[in-house]
């Protein structure tokens, strides 16, 4: 099976799930208490936000190793929005296991991305 090469960040399935997932987390943190806005909320949605972030940015770097560190970069943000979220569901704010679902599945993508970027001839 040939691969099309992606021409926009919007084409890489990791992008469009890390996006889903963060649209997911605004509307679950969107019910946090109003306390948290500045605390909890903030640094959760800062982190989900980079992963896509992160894998846009990767994308337009010229080496491969260059876009592989985005992705590691991605993936690290991910790991932080991972356990916010546990935070939040072990205080109560929340209860999706669908979305640690969802962020796992980002994970496993970004690690395959990475390992492909990093392997000559892929």
């Amino acid at each position: 099976m040939t691969r099309v090469p992606a021409k926009s960040f919007q084409d890489l399935i990791v992008w469009q799930k890390s996006h889903l997932a963060v649209l997911s987390i605004y509307k679950c943190s969107a019910r946090f208490p109003r306390s948290e806005l500045y605390g909890l909320t903030s640094q959760l949605r800062r982190a989900a936000v980079s992963v896509p972030a992160n894998i846009a940015e990767g994308f337009m770097r010229r080496g491969r190793s260059d876009k592989a560190r985005f992705m590691n970069i991605a993936q690290s943000s991910m790991e932080e929005a991972r356990y916010y979220l546990l935070l939040a569901n072990d205080l109560g704010y929340f209860e999706d296991q669908q979305l640690f679902a969802d962020l796992d599945e980002v994970g496993r993508l970004l690690g395959t991305y990475a390992r492909r970027l990093l392997t000559p001839n892929s």
